[in-house]
């Protein structure tokens, strides 16, 4: 009579292929998580680039005098990585600039974001002007 016997465990072939499997899986959880995280650093300089390319529009805005020509500059200490041009040119109407904001990287100077607009700009007579009616209209409500 033959005896039946146990087999507990596993073979080396099984625990071979398993740990084979379980490396495949590792590699690729790796490779996810590095691309999740350079397209969260990727984000974070899109986002950086256009709120300064917003700010820098909103500054020209408020100070009114746009002169024609190109200025660039470093984003300050905060932002070091980062390098702005602008570049404000007529746009065929009189008093009318088209404004260029462009954010690029520190490193390899590549373009992150631009940021195109027009803008009108307003000559100090006419802002005198303005403020003298709003003074008057002010004063009879």
């Amino acid at each position: 009579m033959k005896t039946k016997r146990l087999q507990a465990g596993f073979s080396l072939i099984e625990v071979m292929v398993a740990i084979l499997i379980l490396g495949i899986a590792l590699a690729g959880l790796a490779h996810g998580i590095t691309t999740a995280l350079d397209s969260s650093k990727e984000s974070e300089q899109q986002t950086v680039a256009v709120l300064f390319a917003a700010g820098k529009i909103e500054s020209l805005r408020a100070g009114g005098d746009l002169e024609d020509g190109e200025t660039d500059g470093d984003c300050g200490a905060g932002l070091k990585s980062y390098r702005w041009r602008q570049i404000i040119s007529e746009a065929g109407i009189d008093g009318l600039r088209e404004v260029d904001v462009v954010v690029q990287s520190e490193r390899n100077s590549q373009d992150i974001y631009e940021l195109k607009t027009l803008l009108f700009e307003t000559s100090a007579a006419e802002g005198g002007v303005e403020s003298q009616s709003r003074k008057k209209t002010g004063g009879a409500s």
